[in-house]
């Protein structure tokens, strides 16, 4: 098989283990509404197959799953880090950095692994080696970027959920059966039957 040059990275001890196409999004609203995301991260199986492997896996288990600290453990992300860790991984893909990690520990980790059984990340458009010393730079840089971007992002929502309570037009969620009215009070439902249902569970 003739790889080209620009994928000289790929070996054949490479192509002889599974290509992993790793799927995440962040929020069960990003599922079912950002539906372009899904199709592209999908569409690196084709990339796969176009290098070169026949044995592709993709793990979509975590689509809904923040990669965020502190969020619940993602099923996907340690089946594709135990699959490396086995050795059954010739290459990772994913669409970029922060589908992979949002925080150092587990992109250190999954870089660790990765380095230790000579498995490739691909984001589609380039392929990284992490046997490769500027390769790992760029990787960590990549990581370090998605992880200082999840806190500037959060930074931003506090402060503009500041911004709104110093103006009094910042607003919760509220609980099922109850609304903001035109004044702003929290009132019940005017759907009678939402407020009948709520009555007879309660």
């Amino acid at each position: 098989m003739i790889i080209s040059d620009r994928n000289n990275k790929i070996k054949e001890g490479h192509l002889n283990r599974k290509a992993i196409i790793y799927i995440r999004q962040s929020t069960d609203r990003q599922v079912r509404k950002n539906k372009e995301s899904q199709r592209l991260q999908y569409a690196l199986q084709d990339k796969a197959e176009q290098w070169g492997w026949n044995d592709i896996e993709i793990i979509d288990s975590d689509l809904g799953s923040s990669a965020a600290a502190g969020a619940s453990e993602r099923q996907g992300f340690e089946r594709m880090t135990s699959l490396v860790a086995v050795g059954e991984a010739g290459i990772i893909f994913s669409r970029e950095a922060s589908r992979l990690s949002r925080t150092d520990k587990d992109w250190c980790r999954l870089l660790e692994v990765c380095n230790v059984f000579d498995t490739l990340i691909s984001d589609g458009d380039q392929i990284y080696d992490c046997n490769c010393v500027d390769d790992q730079l760029i990787l960590g840089i990549k990581g370090t970027i998605s992880s200082v971007e999840l806190k500037i992002l959060y930074t931003r929502l506090v402060a503009g959920m500041q911004e709104k309570a110093k103006r009094g037009k910042f607003k919760r969620q509220i609980p099922p059966g109850y609304i903001w009215d035109a004044s702003d009070n929290v009132v019940k439902d005017p759907n009678k039957r939402i407020r009948d249902t709520i009555e007879l569970i309660f």
